[in-house]
């Protein structure tokens, strides 16, 4: 399993890589792998506003649905189109490919409240 160092994590099991203003965000690789196949992706419209801890999208798998929740709070400035016609993107590649919405946000910094890949590796050894 996968914890890309750059990212930043939730509880809910998004990451989140801000580059600037904007923060890219999507699934990851445990959560994907605890959905199993993944057919079905919802994403909000490019100009939705978003509010951290709030949900964004829906994640249909053979296994469940889930929420996606927003780690951030801000306005979407775009979202992967490619998604919705291959949702198995988010179970082959979830940190590149399978990345879902960026987000406009008024303060970068909040990002660092976020999990680490240490403290989220720590998490879902607890949880498991």
């Amino acid at each position: 399993m996968e914890f890309p160092e750059e990212l930043k994590y939730t509880e809910e099991h998004e990451w989140a890589l801000a580059e600037g203003d904007i923060v890219t965000v999507g699934i990851t690789d445990f959560a994907q792998d605890s959905l199993g196949d993944i057919v079905y992706v919802e994403l909000p419209q490019v100009g939705a506003m978003v509010e951290a801890g709030k949900t964004f999208g829906v994640v249909e798998s053979v296994k469940a649905v889930s929420d996606i929740y927003a780690p951030v709070s801000g306005e979407v400035v775009e979202i992967n189109e490619e998604l919705p016609d291959a949702p198995e993107t988010l179970n082959t590649s979830p940190y590149e490919d399978g990345w879902m919405i960026k987000i406009k946000v008024a303060d970068p910094a909040v990002v660092d409240e976020l999990m680490g890949a240490e403290e989220y590796q720590e998490f879902i050894e607890e949880e498991g």
